[in-house]
């Protein structure tokens, strides 16, 4: 029996979506995550609404004209290639993202109060972060997290886990408004390396609450899966062996600040401490080379 922040890929959705979740059918306030698909040469045309936006390529390139202003993606052939360029759009715009030889895109959105610019953002300028370490060793992508990108709401980034690997851990959490955490909905989009004889790859992603506010889920995450985590502490994230895991997270909240500051699960945090002395796992950083050999 899956849980009910489990969302699998391609669930009730309408071409060209394989995810399509909205604040309402989250049964949230503040987030919201499309994946879209097109062939070559086709276009898809949407409004921003009352969110603001990131266009995100998956795989392929494409093109954003917002208010009449084009913008070209270059792109990358997968989620493991490194970080890649993006497009913001503003709350209250139409755009309408085009492809030349088709791709995937996310279109990761937050409810926004004020109108931002129309931006493109290249991929030289993404931060790329090693964090952990051993087992625990993953690649961060920070495109749009709160110190890197100018933003009303929305915060942003990528997490590469090598195959074996745990990532979001220790387990953490940010539900409450303190000097320690943020209030933050979060969603994790799911895609996985194929492994030997072009298998398909797999993970598990945990999320558990406190006893003032319960919350369990622990689902088997394969491509195109989401899992919602609307309080609690999440993680790890794992990666079976031999099979690479890419997250999208996506993230917002009601606090007055836009910032990610979170708290440990206190029976882990001491795990923190180990990496101090543990090398970086050699697979990273991740290159599209070294996932194709």
């Amino acid at each position: 029996m899956h849980s009910k922040y489990f969302v699998p890929a391609t669930r009730n959705c309408r071409a060209p979506y394989t995810v399509e979740l909205t604040q309402e059918s989250a049964g949230w306030e503040h987030c919201s995550l499309h994946v879209i698909e097109l062939g070559p040469g086709q276009s898809h045309r949407t409004h921003s609404r009352t969110d603001e936006i990131v266009v995100v390529p998956l795989s392929g390139s494409c093109t954003v004209v917002c208010a009449g202003q084009p913008c070209e993606l270059a792109g990358r052939e997968s989620v493991f290639d490194g970080p890649t360029d993006f497009a913001y759009i503003g709350r209250d715009n139409s755009y309408t993202v085009t492809t030349t030889n088709g791709g995937r895109f996310a279109l990761g959105g937050a409810r926004a109060q004020r109108q931002l610019p129309f931006r493109y953002v290249p991929a030289v300028d993404v931060p790329v972060e090693l964090r952990g370490a051993g087992n625990c060793s993953r690649q961060v992508h920070n495109f749009a997290t709160a110190d890197t990108f100018e933003a009303d709401s929305i915060i942003a980034c990528e997490v590469i886990t090598p195959g074996g690997n745990w990532s979001s851990y220790p387990a953490h959490k940010h539900d409450e408004l303190t000097d320690t955490e943020t209030p933050l909905e979060e969603i994790y989009y799911f895609e996985f390396a194929r492994g030997a004889d072009d298998s398909p790859g797999f993970g598990y992603h945990r999320v558990y609450g406190t006893p003032e506010r319960p919350i369990d889920v622990l689902e088997e995450v394969r491509d195109g899966d989401v899992v919602l985590v609307p309080h609690g502490y999440h993680g790890p994230s794992i990666a079976a062996p031999g099979y690479h895991m890419y997250y999208l997270n996506i993230m917002a909240g009601p606090g007055p600040e836009r910032a990610w500051r979170i708290s440990d699960d206190p029976a882990q945090a001491w795990l923190r401490g180990t990496w101090t002395d543990t090398a970086i796992d050699p697979r990273l950083p991740m290159s599209a080379k070294q996932t194709r050999q």
